[in-house]
């Protein structure tokens, strides 16, 4: 029996540890990667690249090394718990390395078109239409594995802000926010109290004359860091914990939960807590 040919859309985190879950297998997979390098959304560029999620300079994980690493391959002990993007970066390519992977990746090559076959019925195949150097060709895959990430389109509902015409300041979305220089003595508001809402907002508060973060309706925030110095996630994320997520009820888990983060600050005190639980 032909060995199965699979294609990967993506080398970012998924893409390369799919790539290496497909040569375990046994199976022949090619990767292809529209821009010049590994890596994805956690690669930092100065100019955001079309169709590529875009992050900035300061940017470190809010995931620990002993939850995200790779089950195959641990990151280095020496490495820090939460990590800068260029650590997460260096910790890929050590792993693209280490299993080989770089020689199955087709760089600068985009995937125009991915459809089934005539005889997909019979046969599950699916046909593949790339395009590299302004030249396209098309293969044919056993399967295909989209491992594009999710961030790539900026959402910036401008129409939500009538009289945005009239600003005589400027404005912008996270994803063309690199560092903090522009913004030097600036009064600045940032819209949104997600997790590039309050990082852009705490190294703003750094150089600018004041920042203002604008939220809807609040929200409970978690600390990297649980009690003892040990990762939140690694502490609260366990078998033992989800055992009690089950059997106790929803009201005493947010209870327990909750008085935790007010313990941190009081979310009342500042104006952030929400009327979920």
């Amino acid at each position: 029996m032909p060995t199965r040919k699979v294609a990967i859309i993506g080398a970012g985190a998924s893409g390369l540890c799919a790539l290496k879950c497909c040569l375990d297998e046994g199976l022949e997979p090619t990767c292809f990667e529209r821009s010049k390098d590994i890596g994805g959304l956690w690669r930092f560029e100065e100019n955001p690249e079309e169709g590529r999620a875009s992050i900035y300079r300061s940017v470190i994980i809010n995931t620990s090394k002993e939850m995200m690493c790779f089950s195959d391959y641990p990151i280095p002990e020496d490495f820090p718990n939460y990590m800068h993007n260029s650590k997460i970066m260096e910790y890929f390519r050590m792993y693209a390395q280490h299993f080989d992977l770089l020689r199955h990746i087709r760089f600068r090559t985009s995937v125009c078109r991915v459809s089934k076959r005539p005889d997909f019925a019979s046969s599950g195949q699916w046909e593949v239409v790339t395009e590299s150097e302004g030249k396209q060709e098309t293969a044919v895959f056993d399967a295909v594995l989209v491992c594009s990430g999710h961030h790539t389109d900026a959402h910036l509902p401008l129409s939500s802000f009538p009289g945005l015409e009239k600003f005589e300041g400027w404005y912008l979305h996270s994803r063309d926010y690199k560092n903090p220089q522009s913004f030097l003595g600036k009064r600045v508001v940032v819209v949104g109290i997600g997790n590039s809402g309050i990082d852009i907002a705490v190294e703003l508060s750094n150089v600018t004359k004041q920042v203002f973060l604008s939220t809807k309706r609040g929200s409970w925030v978690l600390h990297r860091v649980a009690d003892n110095g040990y990762p939140f996630d690694f502490t609260y994320i366990s078998r033992f914990k989800q055992f009690l997520q089950n059997l106790l009820p929803p009201n005493v888990i947010n209870f327990f939960l909750e008085r935790k983060l007010n313990a941190r600050f009081d979310h009342t005190l500042y104006g952030l807590k929400p009327k979920h639980r």
